[in-house]
Formats: structure tokens, sequence, C-alpha cells
């Protein structure tokens, strides 16, 4: 990777797949590796940035794509967690108050250990979905996590 990639170099497509110049890069091992090295800058735009060189991405949506989830007990924390299981078969806890729908109704969150966003795929949508419960009075879609309601943000 070279100090002076350009942004177009490296593209990250909505469904969280990972080009280099326009050709898919299937090599799991070095999408993994770029995975652990996003970081945002200042103004708010993805970079890969490892040792001295650095690639700004562009990405059309979010570089992270949820893949599944699922709701665990975390026995050091006393608590039910969802884990997010990702592209790079990494796995995150999600903040559940960080819940929204995009614009085009797409679900978002927050990855509690990155502090960055991420997109449910329609997959790991479908099984937060059977969790997911709606209050009438106000028409506010919710989950339920440790006896607390977590409302999804529009």
């Amino acid at each position: 990777m070279a100090d002076n990639a350009s942004i177009q170099d490296i593209r990250i497509d909505k469904d969280g797949v990972w080009y280099y110049r326009g050709t898919e890069m299937f090599r799991k091992d070095i999408v993994q590796l770029l995975y652990q090295h996003i970081k945002l800058d200042q103004d708010g735009k993805y970079l890969v940035e490892i040792g001295e060189d650095q690639a700004y991405l562009d990405v059309e949506d979010t570089p992270y794509v949820v893949k599944s989830v699922s709701f665990i007990f975390s026995a050091s924390d006393k608590k039910d967690i969802i884990r997010l299981h990702m592209p790079d078969d990494s796995m995150d806890e999600l903040d559940p108050s960080s819940l929204r729908v995009g614009s085009d109704n797409s679900l978002y969150g927050i990855m509690a250990g990155l502090g960055l966003e991420a997109r449910f795929s329609r997959s790991s949508y479908y099984q937060l979905a059977e969790h997911i419960e709606h209050e009438a009075c106000q028409d506010k879609f919710y989950i339920c996590l440790n006896n607390c309601r977590y409302y999804i943000r529009k």
C-alpha cells in the first residue's frame, strides 16, 4: 500500500465487498488485515493505516456489514448481549442504544468495541427482527435487553 494511494484504489461497496482498482479482493487474509487497520480521520473519512502507509477508502455506505447476530449471556458482565459477526470473522458487541433505520430502510448500529457504525445485512436484520417489538401507543419499535427498552431511531 503506497502513501499516495488514491481514494479510488480501494473501494468497499454497500454489501461490504472490497475492491482494489475495480477488481474484487478475494483473499480473506488480506481483507482481514485491512479491516484491522481501518480508522476514521478528523473529517469522518475512512482510511487504512498500516505503519507509515495509509490509503483512503471509497466507502459506498459503511465498511462494516454485519453478517449475522447471536444473543448470548456474558458470564463476565452477567448480562445478555447481542454479538455481531463481521465479514472478517471478527465479532463485536452491539451498542443497542445506537440502533437506527437509515434512509433506505437499512438498519445500523454501533459496534461497541470499535465505536464504529455497521449496517446489518438482510439476513442479520431478519435475525435481529425476531426480537424487535412494537409499542403501539407511540408507534415505536424497540428491542428489549436486560429489562431495558432500546428504541430504534429513524
